[in-house]
């Protein structure tokens, strides 16, 4: 009798310690971390001059030391613009100094195929007009120093503001100091990637004799 008693005490125990317990805690399993993709950023186009046009470049071809750059200049003013000649160019070193270059108006004297004269262009907003640099990479003098222009501007004509021209690489004209302008022309083409192609130099090998 005592032994039923006991037992039922000891059972009575374990149930009220089984209710006083505090009920466990559900453990929490933290939600996967949601990926969020990296925005891509480009840099944003060179802003609209006060005077309604934007000069870049268009790209760098080169061979056997010829460089040629095309330029491109569009109207992104709300009003016609004109244009009759040569860009003006000017470059600066690493240091920002500037450079001494002697500009060409045709470059005949670095290559042919760039000396068209000069037409009226009238171009109307959001129209587009091209011309190109051309230089050659040479070291002439080996007393002086080659350079590097490192930044451009540009002006779109003579008297008008220069513009700075973001550049992909340095224009490595040796110690040459020439650089060669063609006059700007309304741009018609479907790529805006590559400058107008230089014709190479005159051939000087001899005709066949047709008596032979």
């Amino acid at each position: 009798m005592r032994t039923a008693v006991a037992r039922i005490g000891v059972l009575a125990g374990l149930a009220l310690l089984a209710a006083c317990a505090p009920a466990a805690t559900p453990v929490r399993v933290p939600a996967p971390a949601r990926s969020i993709p990296a925005s891509s950023t480009s840099p944003p186009p060179p802003a609209c001059s006060p005077e309604g046009i934007r000069i870049t470049e268009l790209g760098v071809d080169a061979a056997m030391g010829l460089r040629a750059m095309g330029l491109e200049l569009v109207n992104c003013g709300d009003r016609p613009y004109e244009l009759r000649g040569y860009p003006v160019p000017s470059l600066r070193d690493a240091d920002r100094d500037p450079l001494k270059v002697t500009v060409i108006p045709g470059a005949r004297p670095i290559t042919s195929g760039f000396d068209q004269p000069p037409t009226r262009i009238v171009l109307r907003p959001g129209e587009r007009a091209s011309a190109a640099l051309l230089w050659r990479n040479l070291v002439t003098d080996a007393t002086v120093v080659a350079s590097n222009g490192a930044y451009l501007d540009v002006a779109p004509l003579p008297g008008r503001p220069s513009h700075p021209v973001e550049l992909d690489g340095p224009i490595d004209f040796g110690n040459t100091g020439r650089l060669g302008v063609s006059a700007w022309k309304r741009y018609n083409g479907t790529s805006s990637t590559n400058p107008p192609a230089p014709s190479g130099p005159p051939s000087t090998a001899p005709t066949p004799d047709s008596r032979l």
